[in-house]
């Protein structure tokens, strides 16, 4: 992988997984040492308006867990932000092959958020856009169970 020091997170519409995500692993990075800790964390979606905030399920979600993603404002996945990307971390197979089909060169920094997880542990991460609060803190809990294989892979590809 390149040296830059971005992480991008990427879901549908930028408004529910992916500003979850964001917030979770921005929150994770900082109390790692550098250089993990000097990687930045932003979120798009492939198919997102631009500053639309965070759902309001997605909010309060994250709240219960002490975090607030309110001032969200959601943004497209563009070719630059991948390009200038250390590592991108899709929620679905769907969003990865999304990605690849419409770049050139198909890029090979893409991820899914739980692709280091063991064998048997679900890699796609739902959308629970629309759901009840439930639905979404479930979706919250698949984001934060994968952090630590993710944060052991960006160790590895920096060190």
């Amino acid at each position: 992988m390149d040296q830059s020091d971005l992480i991008v997170v990427v879901c549908t519409g930028n408004i529910c997984r992916s500003p979850m995500a964001e917030g979770l692993l921005a929150h994770a990075l900082a109390a790692e040492e550098p250089p993990l800790k000097n990687l930045q964390v932003v979120s798009a979606g492939v198919a997102a308006g631009h500053g639309h905030p965070a759902s309001a399920n997605s909010v309060t979600a994250m709240k219960k867990v002490g975090l607030d993603i309110s001032g969200h404002s959601s943004q497209a996945l563009t070719p630059e932000l991948v390009e200038r990307a250390r590592a991108v971390f899709v929620m679905t197979e769907t969003h990865r092959a999304v990605i690849q089909a419409s770049l050139e060169p198909m890029p090979r920094n893409i991820f899914l958020w739980r692709e280091f997880m063991p064998r048997e542990a679900d890699k796609e991460i739902a959308d629970p856009y629309g759901g009840p609060l439930p639905l979404y803190e479930g979706c919250r809990d698949e984001i934060v169970e994968a952090i630590p294989s993710l944060l052991a892979f960006l160790r590895k590809e920096i060190s």
